[in-house]
């Protein structure tokens, strides 16, 4: 009768740590994903700030030359461009939330909510692959 409850509690216990073991991979894989999900959020926002920087430089030198070409000195045509620039940027300063911060936290917040909404979908589906299949009894 020993020899019983000394196999049901070792069967117990590595049964138990199997499972704490899978728990921890489970709990691994998830962190790896969401880590990926945010690092290709964050270097697709990088790219894109990357690329809209270029634009906005070399529109800086079109609009430098243009007025240059204008008012007849280059000086004066640079001046006007770095002008505009510190236009924008007082405004983009004073309207900094409605601008940028809202719009990149709903994006992140939309993000995660869809993530979550997914995780439960997910967890709804998988009780029913590990039901057991029992045969209905025929009236």
């Amino acid at each position: 009768m020993e020899d019983n409850f000394s196999n049901y509690f070792n069967q117990t216990g590595k049964v138990a740590k199997d499972y704490l073991e899978t728990r921890l991979d489970l709990i691994k894989l998830q962190a790896a994903g969401k880590l990926s999900k945010a690092l290709g959020l964050f270097f697709s926002l990088t790219m894109a700030f990357l690329l809209f920087f270029f634009v906005v430089v070399f529109l800086g030198m079109v609009v430098g030359f243009w007025i240059g070409e204008l008012a007849g000195s280059y000086t004066i045509g640079f001046s006007c461009a770095a002008g505009l620039f510190v236009v924008l940027l007082i405004i983009l300063l004073v309207f900094r939330k409605a601008l940028i911060q809202r719009p990149l936290s709903n994006m992140l917040i939309a993000e995660l909510v869809n993530e979550m909404v997914d995780d439960d979908r997910q967890s709804e589906k998988e009780p029913a692959e590990f039901e057991s299949e029992e045969e209905e009894p025929v009236a």
